[in-house]
């Protein structure tokens, strides 16, 4: 029997997307684009959007447990992102790769308590 093959384009997607995990993760991606646009720009988008539904899900008289799940669900990707901004000014260092950390672990705090 031979085993079924993958739609065209879904192995293309799953390993774009471990890629980019992994780039990240390993510090491949040039620390100004991590901090900037991934954690302070993208992150933050993501975050707002989740307050925002779940804002939506309590107006609409949803149980709160939903509400909160929704609000939360970016916090791995949050934490992920914080700790790749970690690894990857470890690699840097100075006074800039320190500021980024200090920035990413404020606004880790930040997104994670509003």
């Amino acid at each position: 029997m031979n085993a079924p093959k993958p739609l065209e384009g879904e192995g293309d997607k799953a390993s774009r997307a471990a890629g980019f995990f992994r780039a990240r993760w390993q510090g491949a991606v040039p620390l100004d684009r991590l901090f900037w646009h991934d954690l302070v720009l993208v992150g933050t988008a993501i975050n707002i959007s989740a307050s925002v539904v779940a804002l939506i899900l309590l107006g609409l008289k949803l149980p709160l447990g939903v509400a909160l799940a929704v609000h939360f669900a970016p916090v791995p990707y949050n934490i992920f992102l914080t700790l790749a901004v970690w690894r990857t000014t470890e690699k840097v260092r100075g006074a800039k790769a320190t500021l980024m950390t200090l920035g990413a672990t404020l606004w880790l705090i930040l997104v994670v308590v509003v």
